[in-house]
Order: C-alpha cells, then structure tokens, then sequence
C-alpha cells in the first residue's frame, strides 16, 4: 500500500511540476508577447530585472535567475524542499522562456488600456498556475511570506508595499507613466491569479435560520443532491431556540439556493460566506438538475 501511495505522490509532484513549468512559459509570452515591447512592466523581482535588463543589456533571463536565487534559498530554508523544487522550475522556465520568447511577435501595439489587460491577464494566469501547483514564479512573494510571519501585516499588504519601491524603481526606467501603466497590469494579474488559485468554482457557505429545518433541508438534497448540518442556536434577548442550517455549495449553485430558500421560507435569516477551499466529506456529487 506505502509503495502504491509512494508512487501516486511522485506521479503527482510530476503533474504540479509540469503544470508550474506551463505557468512560467505563459507568464513568459505575457511579458515579452504584451507588456515589455510596449514598456510596460511587471511587478517584483521579474520587474527589478526587466528595469536591469534595459538599463545594462543584460539578457532578462538571466537576471531573473540570478535575483531569484536568495529568495528561493529562503523559501528552501522557511517554507520547505518541494516548495523550492517547484519555485525552481517555475523562475527557470519563466527565465528561459523570456529568452526564447525575445522575438515572439508582439501581440498589442500602442493600445494602452488594451497592453495592460491582456498583458495582466496572460501574466497573472501563468502566475495562478505555478502558485496553484505549489510554486511561485517571483522571489518577492517568497519574501512577503517570511516577512508576514516576523510583522504584523498580511502577505498581500507585503506584497502591496515591497511593490511600490520596484514601480518606483520601474519609473526611472519607462517614466511615470510607464511606471502606473505596470502598477494597473500588476494588479489586474494579481486579481487574475486570485480567480486561478482560487478557482472559478469556488464554493459558499449558506447559514440559514429558519422555521422550517427539516423542509430546507429536504429540499436542498432533492433539488440540489447537497447534504447539509443542523445546529442549534439561541436568540440573545427572545431565548427563542432556532435552527441553523449550514450547507455548503460550489458557486454555480448559489442561485438554486436562493430560490429554494424563497420557496420554503422568505423570511429565513440567511448568511452567506466564501469559502476559500473544501476539502474532505463528500462534496463532490452526483448532479440533480
């Protein structure tokens, strides 16, 4: 059985490898098919090394590689071996992939608003695919991870704040404007690689108080094939003893919710979350539709 599960790990860790190797390839296009021909830039490491590479006629490639190289020892020292594998895989073929790509056709000319959203688009999915897969493809997140542990800011407010110093440095290079037309590609990648992480079928949790349990809950597994959990709540001041239902449902479904939830009771107290990742029970289902 270990050797079985030995085996399904390896073939797996070779999958996310691939799949991290893919996301620097795209990542790679994005930026010399899109945004570097029409002097825009991206963010982090990749950004500092696009500006040296102009600056000094360095290849970009290489610069990416040699500035990764501390944050990736960092990441191998704090967040782990597999971790470092894939970042590794992900910066080298971001790397090469900026070589090889150096002449690719430039897909957009001149078209400001149009360079920074599919540039941002291009480059925030090929970033989503690495970070999905357990890689990363700029050392700079590594960095905002760590830092994030030893201050007291989130990782995105990291990220965020060590950004505003590369555009700054990105403005000597391409000028104000060039500098906030990388800043707006930046963060439609950042938004891009939410939805990729994340996935477009994220899931909700729906907490409804309501008179009628044991219809709701009927209902949702008849026209909906989802199982749901009771709790029992109290009213602070009436004492009144409720029934809170939780379910949780993939994104798709959230209108079918609501419609159930109108039909059986309109007046149910509902709450509604995202939730972030499921994992475990039986959540993949069979569809009634």
């Amino acid at each position: 059985m270990g050797h079985v599960q030995h085996k399904s790990n390896k073939l797996m860790f070779f999958v996310r490898a691939i799949m991290v190797i893919i996301g620097g390839a795209i990542a790679a296009y994005g930026l010399e098919s899109v945004l570097i021909p029409n002097s825009v830039s991206d963010g982090g490491v990749t950004g500092i090394s696009i500006v040296g590479s102009q600056l000094f006629g360095i290849p970009l490639g290489i610069l990416i590689g040699a500035l990764n190289i501390p944050f990736i020892y960092l990441g191998y020292k704090q967040i782990g071996k597999s971790f470092a594998i894939l970042s590794i895989l992900g910066i080298a073929s971001l790397s090469v992939g900026t070589s090889l790509m150096h002449h690719v056709p430039t897909i957009i000319h001149a078209d400001t608003l149009l360079v920074t959203v599919v540039g941002g688009i291009i480059l925030g999915f090929g970033m989503g695919l690495a970070l999905r897969n357990g890689g990363a493809l700029d050392g700079i997140d590594m960095l905002a991870v760590l830092l994030s542990r030893k201050l007291p800011f989130g990782t995105s407010d990291l990220i965020l704040f060590l950004n505003v110093f590369v555009f700054i440095i990105v403005s000597t290079v391409f000028g104000f404007k060039g500098a906030m037309l990388s800043g707006i590609a930046y963060f439609i990648a950042s938004k891009v690689v939410t939805i990729v992480e994340e996935g477009l079928s994220g899931s909700k949790t729906f907490n409804i108080i309501t008179k009628e349990p044991e219809i709701m809950v009927e209902t949702i597994r008849d026209r909906l094939g989802r199982t749901a959990t009771y709790k029992e709540v109290y009213g602070a001041y009436s004492k009144e003893k409720s029934i809170e239902i939780t379910c949780v449902i993939n994104r798709l479904e959230d209108s079918k919710m609501k419609e159930i939830i109108r039909d059986i009771d309109p007046t149910a107290f509902v709450t509604v979350y995202e939730a972030a990742e499921v994992k475990g029970g039986n959540f993949r289902k069979r569809n009634i539709h």
